[in-house]
């Protein structure tokens, strides 16, 4: 495991993205996703008893694996890029799920297509399904067979390629601009950045949740967040909010990557300042995160504002997992994917190893810390899953 520190941070994420992480189009967010059918805050929980043989404050994990009965948060993004496509594109005025299920009523449905490691693609299937719309999902080579069933179950036409992550979101922009499909990537490259950014936009409602579970007060106390990062896109729409919302005296801000796929570590080393691209396999378990290139506003927002940038291997990811499925004492058990996981494995090597002790006292990890982790899946491989848990 290998951490690098942010030589680049600024004061202050740029104002031309921050605009879109406001207060008050934050709240607008989480209003529209309260009207969608299946909506319910997800758990926050206190992970007691490990934070006090850790030795820190507080330790509250967000358990994503209960959004939307969808296993994963990935449909915030997707339901809420596909409104804002119908808003902006399609000149729909409506307020809420129902009024845009109205608004699309005798009208012909529209193809949606992504390129996904799974969790994306199956919200965004999921969005099309309940718009009545299509979706065509396409997949990068490894991808496991139970992640496309779990895609083709919500109606969407789904095949996996042979190619890895980021050459699929090349040829799927391909095919959607040759067939007139709507791509909806949480991936933003020049020329495409309007709807990553409303897909980021809507995991935004996830920070909102955590603030009304934590109330005001308890919110602003927390010191350091543990985020994991694919192409950013979730890490920096959570990084923004989080700046908005305490004021822009947000949390120490801390991104875990695999090692096979560790794009933004990598970049934050580049003394230009560039993002870097991983190229090959991207041989990981963690399937979430194997991206090779920063989305562009991702990098932006954890550039200005993250600390530190954590390269770890799939081993770390396991201690996670296996920490949160079976944990200490009475604290509440969290079934958490490879990807969910990784970021709370990170910080269970930080605090209990000795060659980290120069690093856990630079980020300021202690009995005062209260830490927060977003599990974003459960056992989207139920296999792998099953595998790791048994110590195999």
């Amino acid at each position: 495991m290998d951490l690098a520190w942010n030589g680049f941070k600024k004061k202050g994420i740029h104002a031309s993205l921050l605009e879109h992480f406001d207060p008050e189009r934050l709240e607008a967010v989480k209003m529209f996703h309260e009207s969608v059918p299946g909506y319910d805050e997800t758990p926050l929980i206190h992970l007691d008893n490990l934070a006090e043989s850790i030795g820190v404050g507080n330790i509250y994990v967000k358990d994503e694996s209960k959004r939307f009965g969808l296993n994963a948060f990935k449909g915030l993004g997707g339901i809420y890029a596909v409104a804002e496509y119908f808003r902006n594109h399609e000149g729909m005025e409506f307020d809420g799920f129902d009024g845009l299920l109205s608004a699309l009523e005798n009208r012909p449905p529209v193809t949606f297509a992504t390129a996904t490691d799974g969790n994306h693609g199956k919200g965004l299937a999921w969005a099309a399904s309940l718009l009545g719309q299509q979706a065509k999902v396409f997949m990068p080579v490894g991808s496991e067979a139970s992640r496309l069933e779990a895609i083709r179950e919500l109606g969407a036409e789904a095949e996996i390629m042979n190619m890895n992550y980021d050459d699929t979101v090349e040829r799927v922009a391909a095919l959607a601009e040759e067939n007139g499909w709507v791509l909806v990537q949480d991936t933003a490259w020049p020329g495409y950045e309007e709807v990553p950014l409303s897909i980021m936009k809507g995991y935004t409602t996830i920070i909102k949740e955590v603030q009304s579970q934590l109330g005001k007060n308890v919110f602003h106390g927390i010191t350091h967040v543990f985020l994991q990062a694919g192409v950013g896109s979730f890490a920096g729409a959570m990084a923004a909010a989080l700046f908005e919302l305490t004021g822009g005296e947000g949390p120490m801000i801390i991104i875990v990557e695999p090692d096979q796929a560790d794009c933004f570590h990598r970049s934050i080393q580049n003394p230009s300042g560039d993002p870097q691209r991983v190229t090959g396999a991207l041989d990981t378990m963690m399937a979430g995160l194997a991206c090779g290139e920063p989305s562009i506003q991702g990098w932006e927002i954890l550039k200005a504002s993250a600390d530190a940038f954590i390269s770890c291997g799939d081993e770390t990811s396991a201690r996670g997992m296996r920490l949160l499925g079976k944990p200490e004492g009475d604290d509440q058990n969290i079934i958490s994917g490879e990807s969910g996981a990784a970021p709370f494995g990170a910080f269970h090597r930080l605090m209990t190893e000795a060659e980290y002790q120069e690093e856990r006292q630079r980020l300021g990890l202690n009995g005062t810390s209260n830490v927060l982790f977003i599990s974003t899946e459960g056992d989207t491989d139920s296999r792998n899953y099953e595998r790791v848990m048994s110590g195999a």
